[in-house]
C-alpha cells in the first residue's frame, strides 16, 4: 500500500491544493517500508490532475489537512481513500494512522483561500 501525504517542511501542509510536495510512504504488513517524495503540480489540488497521477504510483490513501469537495470528489474517483484533518509531522502521521489512531474528520473547505 501506497499513503500520500501533501507536505511543507515535513509538516502536513493545511491545504491539500497548495502543498510544497507529496510525501509517499509505502507501507508492507502495516510497517513503512520505503519514503519518497512527489513534486506538487501548480494550480487547485482539484484541477491538477494530481489524482490519476498519484493513483499511478500505486497510492490508496490521502492523509490531508483541508480539502475541498471538488479535490475529495477526484481522489475517491481515482479509488484514493480521503482522511481529513490531519495534522503534524508526517512521519508521526503515518505511524498513528496505521496503528489505527487517526479517522476522518467530515470537515470539508468550502472556499479556496481557506487555511
Amino acid at each position: 500500500m501506497k499513503i500520500a501525504v501533501p507536505t511543507r517542511d515535513g509538516r502536513v501542509d493545511d491545504h491539500f491544493g497548495h502543498c510544497a510536495y507529496y510525501t509517499i510512504f509505502d507501507v508492507v504488513n502495516n510497517q513503512i517500508t520505503g519514503v519518497s517524495k512527489m513534486a506538487s503540480p501548480e494550480g487547485c489540488g482539484c484541477k491538477s490532475g494530481i489524482a490519476p497521477v498519484l493513483k499511478q504510483v500505486g497510492v490508496q490513501v490521502m492523509l490531508a489537512g483541508n480539502m475541498g469537495q471538488g479535490a475529495k470528489n477526484v481522489l475517491e474517483a481515482q479509488r484514493i481513500e480521503v482522511i481529513r484533518g490531519c495534522s503534524g509531522d508526517v512521519d508521526q502521521l503515518v505511524k498513528d494512522y496505521l496503528d489505527g489512531k487517526i479517522s476522518d474528520n467530515g470537515e470539508v473547505c468550502a472556499h479556496h483561500d481557506c487555511h
